[in-house]
């Protein structure tokens, strides 16, 4: 760790802590040549897989595209922000938990539609209708009815 103020490269930790629920290290530093005082915060790099498409290209991980498929399917339904977060944590821990470089965009989206089926029953059949390329009524009446017997 350099030292933003001299640049030097010998530094010392003077104070440890946790925050943001244990996931981030608050580190007090000293420079042990200008002795300025400053602290720095660590995080963990989590490394997300890369998808596989279903024709076969490869693509990086995008939480972008999945927040926002996620919010189009709970568009007007009584979900708060905070739930679509936890949500969105909850896939990106399951596709980390795989351990695998790559995974399938099959896996993400049945991820994707067991969050939303936690989340919001109608969220998760409109979701499933576009993930899925539903063709007609029978499609969307079978899936609910598959719903009813989850029950």
């Amino acid at each position: 760790m350099y030292c933003p103020f001299c640049r030097a490269v010998d530094t010392k930790v003077i104070d440890s802590r946790l925050v943001s629920d244990g996931h981030q290290v608050r580190r007090r530093r000293e420079c042990l040549a200008c002795h300025e005082r400053y602290t720095t915060f660590e995080t963990a790099e989590l490394v997300m897989p890369r998808i596989i498409k279903n024709d076969g290209s490869r693509e990086p991980f995008n939480e972008d595209k999945m927040r926002n498929g996620l919010v189009r399917a709970l568009e007007k339904r009584p979900v708060s922000v905070e739930q679509v977060e936890l949500s969105i944590n909850k896939v990106k821990s399951k596709l980390r938990a795989t351990g695998e470089r790559e995974v399938s965009s099959e896996l993400l989206g049945n991820i994707i539609m067991e969050q939303l089926k936690e989340l919001d029953k109608v969220a998760y059949v409109r979701f499933a209708s576009v993930y899925r390329s539903f063709e007609d009524i029978r499609e969307f009446s079978e899936e609910i009815a598959r719903l009813g017997n989850e029950k």
